[in-house]
């Protein structure tokens, strides 16, 4: 919401005046914008109209760990649950997904106008930790053998079904996937079946079975 516009559509005057082509904004003005044409490369200014925008508070959760900060949008954007969008911050600038919509106290709601917010609740998703929960090998142990462990990595790693992932000393085949409840794209909770693909930013447990060589196979 609150990322620079570094694109536009607007018409080129010199090999498009009558059909918007995308442009490279160069500088950016209160009023006009310096523009560069991506299909002949001419350079000029085009008429930016403003836009009222209006500051609202941005609570980002991040590995157990939470900041404020603030957004600015047009009152009139409407914005739902499950969403991705960039705040600058003073600690980063990062991807979050909206996880919570307040719109007045102890008020909740899956979709709202900016300006009926009060407080967006947010996920980082460009850097997560994953949960992984490994099994020993059928044979090698019993379930007190079985540890879990969190791996840390960018949100759009992608997690199969059936695949072997290695992290360090950690090498497991992956048995199932459990799904986040702020993730909007998947249409179940868990994913068992062979192929089943989920991103990092979506997981919220990995389930897998032990690669690693066993005290037994060493012997």
């Amino acid at each position: 919401m609150s990322a620079p516009q570094d694109r536009l559509a607007v018409e080129c005057p010199s090999c498009s005046p009558a059909e918007p082509t995308v442009h490279e904004v160069l500088k950016a003005g209160s009023g006009h914008h310096t523009v560069r044409c991506t299909e002949c490369g001419h350079v000029h200014k085009v008429q930016i109209e403003s836009e009222t925008e209006v500051e609202r508070d941005v609570i980002v959760s991040q590995d157990g760990e939470s900041f404020s900060t603030t957004v600015d949008a047009p009152p009139e954007e409407t914005i739902a649950v499950g969403e991705e969008f960039i705040v600058d911050s003073p600690e980063a600038i990062m991807l979050v997904r909206i996880t919570g919509i307040e719109t007045g106290p102890e008020q909740r709601v899956e979709e709202a106008e900016i300006e009926d917010v009060d407080t967006i609740w947010t996920r980082a998703v460009d850097n997560v930790s994953v949960k992984v929960t490994v099994n020993p090998k059928e044979g090698t142990g019993d379930r007190e053998d079985t540890r879990s462990f969190d791996v840390q990595l960018p949100g759009d790693h992608e997690f199969v079904v059936g695949e072997t992932e290695s992290f360090g000393d950690e090498e497991f085949l992956i048995k199932a996937i459990q799904v986040r409840q702020d993730a909007p794209e998947y249409r179940h909770g868990k994913f068992d079946h062979e192929g089943d693909m989920v991103y990092a930013k979506d997981v919220k447990r990995l389930y897998g079975t032990d690669q690693t060589t066993s005290a037994w196979s060493a012997w």
